[in-house]
């Protein structure tokens, strides 16, 4: 009686489709905050995927198929553009290490799981950007529900008390997988609600409404207790700064140079400290900052050296395809050295990834997985800085410098967890990308439009 009385709401989603993908799209992004894993409906299940927004994905990759093959045609300045270049390279590569995968079905359901991100939330979502329309709708669709999302988790939190760092772990669930990905999720956003609520661009009404959502956003980045949600926001300002300053590349370069130079100089007396450092993670704020350094006794920072680790052994044996895209969690339990282990350490599959975006394809995919998705990042960047440089539309290069920050905050982010395979992040991190490209191909065509004219 359940599918019964769901069939209905399913042919009207179908409909909507077919007729509007755009709808489609904009309904995803609202949910995405709102999903819940299939297994809270069904335990014991053998799979899993986000109820109802990967199904509905999954739908609209068939739908945007069966257009293409009919109408033979998109917009080739999307389908082209040099981050989509990258992207393709990122998908094929993930391809090629599927087939040879130590497990394929595995490696496959993650390619297939990926297609269907990059269609719904990149190529489709771009196009709804194109005329530099829907942005900030894009936006306000994640945000109002994950408000909800905030005010039913403080709620819980406020029965164990508000500042009870352990209950941080647990109070957003269904919604969210762990506080680490709900953290991720409120970073992305700061900057987009900081700038509609500073734009003068913006009416007073919406400033007012971004101003709130902004405070209920903010509680919600402190409740997480993520530290490396508080790290990406810390670092992703130091990156809006240097834009906003106009510091040149080469000055950056030189920088970065020296400071790992520096590292590799003094990195016996760098680790001697923070082997010293025997701060616990806790609800004292300050405590729980400090804790990040600590690698002698943080059993969460422990975990993660043991993971990075595991993925590294992995990437020594097979560096060229990997074990195959999806498979660490199955494959990395041999590689953990008993010195290495801690009191959460585990060889069962249900003991999560590498907790990383960069050491996970490294052991899945090789060495070409970790470039192609390095190019990814270095394109976007790229692309967003010279279109902020190249831009007079102050509402654009507002819009294009908000989303290169929330991108910049999950990049930190990812060097600690991984939820690219997560609705919840891939709306953000998707639809973000799209935004720099759509912005990229206006600024391009406006910049010229401008040469063209007479003197």
């Amino acid at each position: 009686m359940l599918y019964a009385n769901v069939l209905p709401l399913v042919f009207a989603i179908v409909l909507l489709a077919v007729y509007s993908f755009d709808k489609v799209v904009y309904l995803i992004a609202f949910l995405a905050p709102l999903s819940i894993p299939l297994r809270e409906y069904l335990p014991g299940i053998g799979f899993d995927m986000y109820i109802p927004t990967e199904p509905l994905l999954f739908g609209l990759l068939i739908l945007f198929v069966l257009k293409i093959i009919q109408q033979r045609e998109f917009d080739r300045k999307i389908l082209f553009h040099p981050i989509s270049l990258a992207v393709y390279l990122n998908l094929f590569w993930i391809l090629i290490t599927s087939v040879t995968s130590s497990m394929p079905i595995v490696s496959f359901k993650f390619l297939l799981m990926r297609i269907w991100f990059v269609v719904g939330l990149y190529l489709l979502t771009a196009k709804l950007f194109s005329k530099g329309k829907n942005m900030e709708k894009y936006v306000w669709l994640y945000v109002v529900p994950l408000m909800l999302v905030i005010a039913y988790s403080t709620y819980r939190h406020l029965g164990y008390g508000l500042w009870n760092k352990q209950a941080a772990h647990f109070v957003v669930s269904p919604f969210y997988r762990d506080h680490t990905s709900y953290g991720a999720a409120t970073a992305f956003y700061l900057p987009f609600l900081v700038m509609f609520t500073l734009n003068n661009y913006f009416t007073k009404k919406m400033r007012f409404l971004a101003a709130l959502a902004l405070a209920v956003v903010f509680l919600g980045f402190v409740l997480s207790y993520s530290r490396a949600a508080w790290l990406s926001i810390a670092l992703a300002f130091g990156v809006w700064c240097i834009i906003k300053l106009g510091i040149r590349f080469r000055t950056l370069f030189f920088t970065m140079v020296s400071v790992i130079g520096l590292f590799v100089m003094f990195q016996s007396q760098i680790l001697m400290k923070l082997e010293q450092n025997s701060e616990e993670s806790s609800a004292n704020m300050m405590t729980h900052i400090s804790s990040m350094a600590n690698i002698s006794s943080d059993a969460s920072n422990l975990e993660r050296i043991n993971r990075w680790s595991c993925a590294l052994r992995m990437f020594a044996e097979k560096p060229v395809f990997g074990y195959g895209p999806g498979t660490y969690m199955f494959k990395y339990a041999p590689y953990q050295l008993s010195k290495d282990r801690t009191i959460i350490s585990t060889n069962s599959a249900d003991g999560g990834n590498a907790h990383s975006e960069y050491f996970g394809p490294m052991a899945e995919s090789g060495v070409m997985g970790i470039v192609t998705y390095l190019l990814i990042i270095a394109m976007v960047i790229y692309t967003a800085v010279n279109s902020y440089t190249r831009l007079n539309d102050y509402r654009l290069k507002s819009i294009v410098l908000a989303a290169l920050i929330g991108l910049i905050t999950y990049y930190i982010h990812g060097l600690m967890n991984n939820f690219l395979d997560t609705d919840k992040i891939s709306v953000p991190f998707w639809g973000f990308t799209a935004m720099v490209v759509a912005i990229d191909i206006i600024s391009r065509q406006s910049a010229k439009e401008t040469t063209s004219k007479p003197g």
